[in-house]
């Protein structure tokens, strides 16, 4: 018997996971946190996040995302190609930075615009 906390909304059920009975789930308040409780024992996945390089953009650094869930196996792989990337500005939100990175099926996608020049810094008094 696993026992996980569902992250899946804010109210954090205690599930009970039993390995033996086909991965049967209780302490869930509603049907999507039994389905959590069984991929997470079965196929877990996770969207990375990270950061590229950006050459001519705002900020040295473009944040960057996973379209969709991938292969909790796969993140470190994911994130040693993402180390090698290095954008130009202008970037667009929603931007494929890699296709299926790493034969995943998902794409890495920039989750920020980024245009050209150099950082502005308001200051306020």
């Amino acid at each position: 018997m696993k026992e996980l906390i569902c992250i899946v909304c804010p109210q954090g059920c205690h599930l009970k996971v039993d390995e033996e009975n086909g991965c049967a789930v209780t302490g869930n308040s509603c049907p999507r946190g039994a389905e959590y409780g069984r991929v997470e024992l079965t196929r877990p996945t996770r969207v990375v996040t990270s950061t590229v390089r950006c050459t001519g953009g705002l900020y040295p650094r473009c944040p960057v995302k996973t379209d969709r869930p991938i292969p909790k196996e796969l993140v470190f792989q994911v994130m040693e190609a993402l180390e090698g990337v290095v954008l130009a500005a202008p970037v667009q939100t929603g931007q494929v930075v890699i296709q299926n990175i790493c034969g995943s099926g998902a794409n890495a996608v920039a989750t920020r615009d980024m245009g050209r020049g150099a950082p502005t810094i308001h200051w306020e008094v």
